[in-house]
């Protein structure tokens, strides 16, 4: 496998997201450049991504939610059945975004039946959570608990967007209201738009680590990070720590511009962790930025320091 030669694995795919499966293949999904369908690929390496045959599983509505900005789509595989989770807004409003969910009828997510499972619903009683601009989520376990965070702008489209954090009760119902693990802070934070997106997780140690991207999705995009100890509460926020600089950033040099939006995977060894993140190899951008199609998929191997926090180091 390429690692960190900066090289793009798979061109032209924004919020890359590889998982790795018991059968021992890894599957792939990310944004497409019209944002208009969910595709799978299937490999049993990560370079053979690349060439891996492209599965369209779903395709937008034409009209109504789930007909606008396809984006972000997670693959996971819980409680024996396969999921996907992605951001749609609707043709007629183009900025209401919401969280929805699909799942797979059989076990083959390249060829068997996907059905729609709806929007994303919060737990009872909770009238906060996705009721305003609300993406990018993903799905973890820790200690027997499974949790599902996101993105959501509270206030409209140019309010700050925010990381929320809750408790699953099944695939498609949170169990408990929602908790803002973070809101931009610093000033890498709030370069154009204030945001907080895109958070995946990794543990080391003890630990568990959220990174997060920041800022609008140019040059000034990065990844900074959450930390909290693996035994404590999750939904407390002073369990939770941020990095005060990015840790990963454009760098000039390398000719990686806008490092974001990562997942994790691990490598073919079994042992090595790699994060997935997308970026250019050029920094000015000609127009919209969100129409510029050359946000690559990108890897790189994880690092540890002596504390054991996760490194990325562009080589």
């Amino acid at each position: 496998m390429n690692q960190g030669n900066n090289q793009p694995i798979i061109e032209q795919r924004a919020d890359p997201f590889i998982y790795k499966h018991t059968d021992g293949f890894y599957y792939f999904t990310g944004s497409v450049p019209s944002y208009d369908c969910i595709e799978l690929r299937k490999a049993d390496t990560i370079n053979s991504l690349k060439d891996a045959e492209t599965f369209i599983i779903w395709h937008k509505h034409q009209t109504g939610p789930m007909s606008q900005h396809i984006w972000a789509p997670e693959i996971h595989y819980l409680d024996g059945k396969w999921y996907i989770y992605f951001a749609s807004s609707q043709a007629d409003n183009i900025w209401k975004l919401r969280p929805y969910v699909l799942e797979c009828k059989g076990e083959d997510p390249l060829k068997d039946e996907w059905r729609e499972l709806g929007q994303m619903q919060a737990a009872d009683g909770d009238n906060k959570s996705f009721i305003d601009f609300s993406l990018d989520a993903t799905v973890f376990e820790n200690n027997g608990k499974r949790y599902f965070c996101w993105a959501e702008k509270t206030g409209g489209q140019f309010a700050a967007s925010n990381l929320y954090l809750a408790e699953m009760e099944s695939p498609i119902k949170l169990k408990t209201p929602q908790f803002m693990l973070t809101t931009p802070d610093y000033d890498w934070e709030r370069i154009d738009f204030w945001v907080n997106e895109g958070p995946a997780v990794i543990k080391n140690k003890g630990k568990i680590y959220i990174t997060f991207s920041a800022s609008a999705t140019g040059t000034c995009y990065c990844m900074g990070m959450m930390e909290a100890d693996e035994n404590a509460d999750l939904m407390d926020r002073n369990s939770w720590k941020k990095s005060r600089y990015p840790v990963l950033k454009t760098d000039y040099q390398k000719k990686i511009f806008g490092p974001g939006h990562n997942s994790f995977t691990i490598a073919e060894d079994g042992v090595t962790p790699l994060c997935v993140y997308h970026a250019r190899d050029y920094e000015k951008i000609v127009g919209d930025p969100l129409h510029d199609p050359n946000r690559h998929a990108r890897i790189m191997e994880v690092k540890f320091d002596s504390e054991g926090k996760p490194v990325f180091e562009l080589y």
